[in-house]
């Protein structure tokens, strides 16, 4: 790279001092681990409060947690409206700024799960109130990827979009992280009638507190959006109407990269499909997979997850440094071939044994890792700076609602229904899509990005 490049990709917007890179790491992965901290202790502590929200059909005690789950995935369905208006909002406003509300949305909800009322003292409400919750979260969820994966590619210096990238999941899994330790470590202090009764509440209030320490984090973060003049004149060379000053300064609308860039958003949804299913499964769904299909038991399925979680994050800058040096194609079909062929046998070697589910989780993460690595960087580069948020948050969010947020309602229909082994051959197969999708990339690895 030119020392040119070096300098247009290295700067700041006009009157700013130059961004510390590690300031501006630690800001996106330290906010967006509390983020997703929030969002997973859901998922984790699932069995725990599904009967205290909802009612149990008479013979069927899947019913609860099929119902939270169900909630899960409204959760995720939200995500899109998240990543649309609040992609369009760091697209107009800044990355920081949308950063910043975020991670306020995601700790009220939180607060708001703590304090869901039981089925049996309310009725209705109960559910009510934790849909209303997890609505909120899923506005912010589908920002924060929005927000942070722009925020931190845009922050990386040359030659290492990759490595940055990789700490978009590095911190995810951070979060992961917090949340199943928290949970596994209330699991072991209390007993699970006190879990089920007020024990998983805990962990939320910590989430709620959490987000104000993000907050604090972020308010030390150096805007990356190229100054909306600049950019409007490289794209619209011939606009007409009104002077210069407000032809340039025309910020772009909500629907302005479906728009614009329909060919690249639908490309978004190729590359997040197998790697949302493969990522929601065995990050999330796994124990509960383990649980429901092999009887494995909870805490234990928590801890084999918490280990699990420590191998995947130190895999991730692995990933995105190996990306910066091979390219971000060699990785993508690797993790999408793999999974295509490895998800069933992998899945029905899941028993009640300890060994076997660790050794299952982590085998599918060294594979999962050539997505997750790198899965910012590329869909950063596909967009250019204006409409680099919403372009990707959208899109992105949707097929996550599809085909991530479902993960654990389909694995857990598919058990109650009794065909619990179909479940392995519908991962595999939209992991085999996504590896079509692959084969149609061009390499972008050492191409400047966009303003």
């Amino acid at each position: 790279m030119s020392s040119a490049e070096f300098i247009a990709e290295d700067r700041a917007p006009e009157g700013a001092r130059p961004p510390s890179r590690l300031r501006q790491l630690a800001a996106a992965s330290i906010g967006n681990a509390v983020e997703w901290y929030d969002w997973y202790a859901y998922s984790f502590l699932a069995v725990y409060f599904a009967e205290q929200v909802f009612p149990e059909s008479a013979g069927n005690s899947l019913v609860p947690l099929l119902s939270t789950f169900a909630v899960f995935a409204v959760g995720f369905f939200m995500r899109p409206v998240g990543g649309l208006l609040m992609g369009a909002f760091a697209d107009r406003r800044g990355r920081r700024a949308a950063l910043t509300l975020t991670i306020l949305l995601m700790g009220g909800g939180s607060l708001l799960v703590a304090l869901t009322p039981t089925y049996a003292a309310t009725g209705v409400l109960a559910p009510f109130v934790l849909v209303l919750a997890r609505l909120v979260q899923g506005l912010s969820v589908g920002g924060e990827f929005a927000a942070s994966t722009t925020f931190l590619v845009e922050s990386a210096g040359p030659g290492r979009r990759g490595l940055f990238s990789s700490f978009q999941y590095v911190s995810t899994t951070v979060g992961q992280l917090l949340a199943s330790g928290i949970a596994a470590l209330l699991a072991a202090l209390l007993t699970e009638q006190q879990m089920g009764a007020w024990g998983w509440r805990v962990a939320f209030l910590v989430g709620a507190l959490l987000s104000l320490l993000g907050l604090w984090i972020r308010r030390g973060a150096q805007e990356t959006l190229p100054e909306a003049p600049d950019s409007f004149r490289e794209e619209h060379p011939h606009a007409q109407g009104g002077s210069a000053g407000q032809r340039a300064g025309t910020r772009p609308g909500l629907f302005e990269a479906l728009r614009r860039h329909p060919r690249e958003s639908l490309l978004i949804c190729g590359i997040t499909a197998g790697g949302t299913i493969a990522y929601y499964t065995w990050t999330t769904y796994l124990p509960t997979y383990a649980q429901v299909n092999a009887n494995f038991d909870k805490a234990d399925s928590l801890t084999v997850g918490t280990l699990s979680l420590v191998f995947f994050a130190l895999l991730q800058p692995l990933g995105g440094m190996l990306s910066d040096r091979i390219g971000r194609k060699p990785l993508l079909l690797g993790f999408s071939l793999g999974f295509a062929v490895l998800a069933v046998p992998l899945l029905h070697l899941v028993t009640d044994a300890f060994v076997s589910l660790l050794l299952v989780q982590c085998a599918g993460m060294v594979l999962l890792t050539g997505y997750t690595a790198i899965a910012a960087a590329v869909n950063a580069e596909v967009f250019p700076a204006r409409v680099r948020a919403a372009g990707i948050g959208f899109p992105y969010s949707l097929t996550v609602a599809l085909f991530g947020g479902t993960a654990p309602y389909v694995g857990t229909w598919f058990k109650e229904a009794g065909h619990a082994d179909l479940f392995p051959w519908y991962v595999a197969a939209l992991c085999l899509v996504s590896f079509l999708v692959y084969l149609t990339l061009p390499e972008t690895a050492r191409q400047k990005l966009a303003k």
